[in-house]
Parts: structure tokens; sequence; C-alpha cells
């Protein structure tokens, strides 16, 4: 546990009480500081009470007592409307703050030069958070892991000289943590997205912005507009800018070329890496995302070697592009994080021949923005309450079967691929809609589907696969 000193002697708000909400109550309590938590759920009242912590209805208490408000990220602070604590907070005049500032106050009291690398961005940031962690955790070094990926800051170790910490921030983390300074900061990209939770594409830009502000080195992706133009603005300011693209060639910064990672410094350019043969980082928006792992830990101190000698051993993430087993030439895919249309896309663009199973919950739109794609697609199992519609999109464009059930998709689809004649076939889950027609979640699904693959006789798992 990172213990909050910061907070010592002071009287603190908090609301949320989830897995991270009660880890931060508790570090605050270890700083010697008084907390009074609250939450709208009356179940985690009750198990924050069991877990030592002093609740209280924060609508019922003096909040002039209070020297800050600590809130979780998953409740509103702007939009739709701010929450009825942060009013309160607001009135008396209290700051109002998360756990990722905490840390970052910690780590300015207890050792400013524990590196720190804080990634964010609309799409890749829990790849790019993983793939860096692997690579640090993989060259030896002492590496903590937190953030948005999942587990709560606080509960890291207190940082050390040579402790690198890797965090993956949400824009509701950024938005709650106004002194954030990384030693590295990543933003990959920006396109619309929570914006019912920021009201306007231009206030969620900007809240990304702050976290690359605030970095001594901000690496920015610059292939769509908004960060193009954050990357510029920073410079402009004097900031350390390193630009990372993935689809074009750039005077100064990281890009890649096909496989290739590329180094460029007043035009002149150096392959730095390669990410030939390296099934977990298939695809263009996964070259971006090691761009921006190898930017961020040469700016942390690694060699060029130890930065490829990692990539060549990541495993991926589970549900996301995971490689899951072979049987022959056939390669299973679980992508069950791609939860829409657009998420699906980064898979069907990496594979030339595919046995795609998707469908599930449709999600507006369907997948009329993946006709691009259509010619890949060998055959497509649907399934869930999506397929009729998916079915209709397809039409003429692709063969396809409405198969209802992850079992029956992965038998049928095992068997036609079996029978293909090129020379890896790919039996791709990437359902484009949520999950919760048959699934309590996209894990549970692609948990469903990496069952059915590996009850396949005769089949082969691969070694980065995920368990449970």
């Amino acid at each position: 546990m990172i213990i909050a000193h910061s907070m010592k002697d002071k009287t603190v708000a908090l609301f949320g009480l989830g897995g991270s909400g009660i880890a931060t109550a508790q570090a605050i309590a270890a700083g010697g500081a008084s907390v009074i938590a609250w939450d709208d759920n009356p179940e985690s009242v009750a198990r924050a009470n069991s877990a030592g912590i002093q609740t209280a209805d924060l609508r019922q208490v003096d909040w002039r007592a209070f020297s800050s408000f600590v809130l979780s990220p998953g409740v509103p602070l702007t939009h739709p409307r701010p929450h009825w604590t942060v009013d309160l907070a607001r009135a008396a005049g209290v700051e109002i703050i998360g756990d990722v500032e905490l840390f970052v106050r910690e780590r300015n009291l207890a050792n400013k030069n524990s590196p720190f690398i804080a990634i964010t961005g609309t799409n890749g940031k829990s790849t790019t958070t993983a793939l860096i962690a692997h690579i640090i955790k993989s060259s030896g070094r002492d590496m903590q892991l937190g953030g948005n990926i999942g587990t709560a800051v606080m509960t890291l170790q207190p940082p050390a000289d040579g402790r690198v910490y890797v965090v993956e921030c949400s824009s509701y983390q950024i938005d709650l943590a106004p002194s954030l300074n990384p030693t590295a900061g990543i933003l990959l990209n920006l396109t619309p997205d929570h914006l019912d939770r920021h009201g306007t594409m231009q206030h969620y830009a900007e809240i990304k912005e702050r976290l690359v502000a605030g970095s001594d080195t901000a690496i920015v992706g610059v292939d769509d507009s908004f960060s193009a133009a954050i990357g510029d603005r920073l410079e402009r300011t004097g900031k350390s800018v390193i630009r990372i693209s993935k689809r074009m060639q750039i005077a100064n910064g990281y890009f890649a070329e096909g496989t290739e990672l590329l180094f460029a410094k007043n035009g002149d350019r150096t392959v730095v890496g390669s990410l030939a043969g390296i099934g977990s980082l298939r695809g263009e928006h996964n070259a971006q995302n090691a761009l921006a792992a190898f930017a961020a830990c040469r700016a942390v101190g690694l060699s060029r070697d130890e930065i490829n000698s990692g990539l060549r051993t990541f495993p991926g993430l589970a549900h996301r592009m995971e490689q899951v087993a072979r049987l022959g030439n056939t390669l299973f895919v679980n992508d069950s994080k791609a939860t829409n249309a657009e998420a699906a896309a980064p898979a069907l663009s990496s594979f030339p021949r595919i046995y795609w199973i998707a469908g599930g919950l449709p999600k507006e739109g369907g997948i009329a923005s993946l006709s691009g794609f259509f010619p890949r697609i060998a055959k497509a199992y649907l399934i869930g309450e999506a397929a009729p519609q998916f079915a209709a999109t397809l039409g003429d464009a692709a063969p396809f079967e409405i198969s209802g059930t992850i079992g029956a998709a992965v038998d049928h689809a095992a068997r036609d691929a079996a029978r293909d004649g090129t020379s890896e076939p790919v039996v791709l889950l990437s359902p484009a809609c949520a999950s919760f027609d048959q699934f309590q979640n996209f894990e549970k699904r692609g948990e469903a589907f990496r069952s059915a693959v590996l009850a396949l006789e005769g089949v082969v798992p691969i070694g980065g696969s995920h368990n449970g």
C-alpha cells in the first residue's frame, strides 16, 4: 500500500466505495487523516464499515471540516450534471481529487525520482500499458502496474529508487488529478467517446491533454487531428514532445512502416525494432501501441535491446486479439473486447482470411461500417440477438450462417477453416456487439470462446493464452 502521508492530520471526505475506493480510504487513514466515506449503494457502505472505514451520509455533515474530497472516477464530475457530492464540495470550497492525484502527491513527497509512465487515449491504452509493464518487468526492473487497468493505484508498493510505475489513466481519472506529472506521458489517440460524461469532444480532448501537458516527456500520437493539434500546442510552450505515427513518415519521432519500427531525427531514419512474427502485436493499431511503448521505455532509461526483447515475448491482453490456440494451420483469436463495430475493425484489418464469429446485443449502426472488410470474410458465424440484423447487412457480400451460440459457431468455424487451403485461416471472435444478451460481460463471452476452442480435438494452446 502507498500510505497517503500528504493527508496527515486532515479531515477528508470520500465518495465511491468500490474496490479502489476502499483501498484509497484505507491509504488515507493509514496516513493519519480522518476519513468520512459514503456511497449511494448501501451494500458498499456496509462493506466499508466491515473494513473499518468510518462512514456517514455526506448530505448530513459539515463540509467546512473537510480539506479535500476524494471522488471515485466512476461518478459524474461535470456531465450530464455534477453528482450531488460535487455540488456540496464546490459550495464549501473543498478541492475535488481522485486516487491518481493522491498517488502523484505521495510520489512528489517520497521519491520524485521513481520513474512514472502514464498512458491515456481513446483506444489501445490497456494494451499499451500492459506492453510497457511487460517490457520493464522483462528487463529485470522493479515495476508497479496500476490505475484504470484494474489495480487500484494506492495498493501499489510505495515510491523508491529504481521503482518504475506504469499507470493507465482514463479521462475521468485525469479530470481528478490536477497535479499529474509523469516522467513520460502518452496520449495515443482521440476519437469521440464518453461525451455523456464530458459534454463535448473539445472538453474531452482538453482533459486528455492535461496528462501530456504535465509530463517531463510528452509522447503524442499524431494520426488524428485532435492529438496532432495537442502535440503542436505543447511544443510551442517548450514542452519536450515525441510524436508517434502508425501510418505516416514523420521527420522527428517514431513511426511504423509495415512491421518495422523507425525513429527519425531531423529526417534521418533509423530502424529501431520490428514486430515481424510477433502474433500478439499484429496490425496497424498495435504498431501504434508498440511505438508508444518504445518511446516511453527509452524515456525512462531502457535500451533498445531490452525493449525489443520485451516486445518479442509480450503475450497480449486477454480478450483483445488474444491468440488462444492452433489446430493445424488454423489460428483461433479471442477479440471479445470488441463490443462495437469500431472496436472490431482492428482485428478484421489484421488477418486476410477470416472465419468470423460475430453478434450479441447489437449497438447502433450494427456492422455496416465494417463493409470494407467483408471481402476478407471466408464465412461469418452469427450469434445472439444481432444475428438476423447482421445477416441482412452481410447479404451477398460474404457467406454466413446463423449459429446461435458460441459453442456451435466454434465447432462449425473450425470445421470449415480446416478445409481452407490458405496458409493461416483465422477463426476470429470479434463480436462487434455487447455481450449482455447471452453473457454477463465480454470477459465471460471470451472465456466461453476459449473453452470451446480448447475442447476441440487436436488443438494446441498458445503459450501466452490466458486462463480464467
